[in-house]
């Protein structure tokens, strides 16, 4: 069968194996839809019609297709999803009310990073990200703090896919990454200087469940001429830890 699809799926898993063909964030050509879900360029065209026509996929001017807002509000309203956003509204209230600045919630997706809550000053820097944008682990601090304690196979899937340059600063070889994810694994802080935004810098600090698992990362994303001042850093790290106490998780030792 044309385009290495398979005649025995049902439409369920056709529609599935398309939706999963977004598990790395990116936005799409019609193509590597119908490549990464295995089905012929026919069939993905018109299920993928049926995606963008409820929502769950929204098409741009240049016609790559990217993950709608139907699709991922379904995804938030499932119960760890929620029960995080609630833990971690006051800890983002008061980041926003100390800097002034973007403050976020975000959690890994795949191979890519979405934004789960956002709260923004009046005089924040200009930046890409929303509720609901997905952006690359290796490009962001929330993306380095999520993928310096990830499993060893994203790690590898991410640096086959290629570490993407959008400015000077961006993580584009895979020593350097390596080395920077161990710092963070030592620091417990996630700094990305101008690597996606002109302007700006993120300081971002992982989020631990009950059992220690890493499942989140709470950032503040401000102008790069305040990257001194301490209390980003220490900012996220309080409320990093807050978040995680209320979602049941107690250091070892304590």
């Amino acid at each position: 069968m044309s385009g290495g699809g398979r005649g025995d799926r049902s439409v369920a898993e056709k529609l599935f194996a398309i939706a999963d063909a977004f598990a790395g964030g990116e936005e799409l050509t019609l193509t590597d839809i119908a490549r990464r879900a295995r089905l012929p360029l026919s069939t993905t065209h018109r299920l993928v019609g049926q995606w963008a026509e409820w929502g769950g996929l929204v098409r741009a001017d240049d016609g790559r297709y990217r993950v709608g807002m139907r699709l991922w509000r379904l995804g938030v309203r499932q119960p760890t999803a929620m029960r995080l956003r609630n833990a971690a509204m006051p800890y983002l209230e008061d980041l926003l009310d100390a800097t002034g600045e973007h403050v976020h919630l975000a959690v890994r997706d795949g191979l890519g990073v979405v934004y789960l809550e956002r709260r923004s000053g009046e005089h924040a820097v200009a930046m890409v990200s929303d509720v609901g944008t997905v952006l690359p682990l290796h490009a962001t601090g929330v993306g380095l703090a999520l993928l310096a304690h990830a499993p060893g196979e994203v790690y590898d899937d991410v640096v086959a896919a290629g570490l993407t340059r959008f400015l000077p600063n961006t993580i584009t070889e895979e020593p350097e990454l390596r080395r920077r994810l161990a710092e963070v694994r030592g620091t417990g802080i996630a700094t990305s200087v101008q690597a996606l935004t002109r302007g700006a810098f993120s300081v971002a600090a992982p989020v631990r469940d009950a059992t220690g698992e890493v499942v989140a990362a709470v950032s503040i994303i401000a102008h790069v001429e305040r990257l001194g001042e301490p209390q980003f850093a220490l900012g996220v790290r309080i409320a990093a830890r807050g978040i995680s106490a209320a979602l049941g998780y107690r250091p070892p030792g304590t």
